[in-house]
């Protein structure tokens, strides 16, 4: 009788859901919930700003809108369709995407306040930047998957690293955006370090690398009056922003502004002060420091709060994944978000240079927040190929209610 027991436990636990069954709903939640709050917070800090431009106070409500309902239909689309058909088209996704950059340069590239980093295609304005996101995350966990064992090969490691210094280095020079350069590079290094089971010869790169950041600072600091090039003086108003708060130092000032007038619970929604001409473009980099203002530190806390929860549904399919390669496409999307959310809030709070960092599904950017979705169904793919251990009896009772 005891033997008969053991043998029913043994399999209770050892029965699992069939793929497809399962889903993680509290993801999408959470997600749905940014996005809309977004459309909130875009329409709420660009309304004076577009009805000065355009004479509509939702003009930028309207096709951040547009977007993300198009964004909601390709994270259906990609949701239902099996992660693993991305690994055969790794290629495309991240030759394809250097193209989108070398587009820039063609006549179809475009500039916007003295920035040439858009393409214009059938009408619709699109950031390579943000396909090339995508491209490095389904390169890198392909070849991470497919690598296996011989990831602790520094010559395989080395091959990763060469592919996403071009990315990230075509970002660099063609378009001139550091700041995706650096996320893109981000979330290759985070791929890379997760991927290795040994990874100290990327340990000791980390450590090489932060000495010699450390080292500049250090030298720039010390001879700040040959500082001519903009992006030095922007570490300049990193350090007294005060004192450049007529030019490169007035976004972060005013930032700070706001942050500090909101108090604990805010103005009040639509109440902000600095989004009426003070910060300019409210709704892109700074809209952080709009919410501190209109929701308070309160509001602001939540919002981390939220992404904190978003990263921990990340960690807990990509721990669950069936396969290497769906959890490092988890991982890739994790590092994209949590790298971009610490940077924007940590620019916002003046705790690193200004930087023109996005906040995930919150900031204005149409390219941004579909491509964004498109990740997020890629992620909730994986989610439905978890096999999930039930009871026995439980199955049962399901596969008798549904005819089985």
């Amino acid at each position: 009788m005891a033997n008969l027991r053991m043998v029913k436990n043994e399999r209770e636990k050892t029965a699992l859901t069939r793929k497809g069954t399962f889903f993680d709903y509290s993801m999408l939640i959470i997600v749905l919930f940014l996005v809309v709050f977004g459309l909130v917070m875009v329409y709420s800090t660009s309304s004076y700003s577009a009805m000065l431009k355009t004479g509509d106070s939702a003009y930028y409500f309207k096709k951040q809108m547009q977007a993300t309902a198009i964004g909601l239909v390709v994270m259906f689309a990609v949701t239902m369709t099996d992660y693993h058909i991305w690994y055969k088209f790794k290629w495309i996704a991240y030759i394809g995407s250097l193209i989108t950059v070398l587009l820039v340069l063609t006549p179809i590239g475009m500039e916007f306040n003295g920035a040439r980093r858009w393409i214009k295609i059938a009408g619709f304005s699109m950031q390579p930047a943000e396909i090339v996101k995508l491209g490095i995350i389904i390169m890198m966990a392909a070849f991470i998957s497919y690598s296996g064992n011989k990831m602790k090969s520094f010559r395989n490691n080395l091959v990763f690293c060469i592919m996403a210094a071009i990315a990230g280095g075509m970002i660099f020079i063609i378009t001139k955006n550091m700041s995706s350069a650096i996320i893109i590079l981000g979330i290759a290094y985070v791929m890379l370090m997760i991927g290795n089971s040994k990874p100290k010869w990327l340990i000791i790169a980390t450590i090489i690398g932060l000495l010699a950041v450390a080292a500049f600072l250090i030298y720039f600091f010390g001879n700040v009056s040959s500082a001519e090039h903009f992006r030095f003086r922007r570490l300049l108003a990193w350090r007294n922003p005060e004192n450049y708060a007529s030019n490169v130092g007035m976004q972060t000032l005013q930032a700070l502004y706001a942050l500090g007038s909101g108090g604990f619970f805010g103005k009040g929604l639509g109440q902000s002060i600095q989004k009426l001409g003070f910060l300019p473009e409210a709704q892109n980099d700074m809209v952080f420091s709009i919410i501190c203002e209109e929701l308070g530190l309160f509001g602001g806390i939540c919002l981390i709060i939220l992404f904190m929860l978003l990263i921990w549904r990340f960690m807990v399919i990509a721990n669950n994944a069936p396969d290497l390669f769906g959890s490092m496409l988890v991982v890739g999307v994790m590092a994209h978000i949590s790298i971009q959310v610490v940077l924007n809030v940590a620019v916002v709070t003046n705790l690193i240079p200004n930087t023109g960092v996005t906040l995930p599904f919150i900031s204005y950017g149409g390219t941004s927040v579909l491509f964004l979705l498109a990740e997020m169904g890629i992620v909730l793919n994986v989610s439905r190929q978890i096999r999930v251990p039930v009871s026995v009896s439980a199955v049962s009772r399901r596969e008798r209610a549904q005819g089985v």
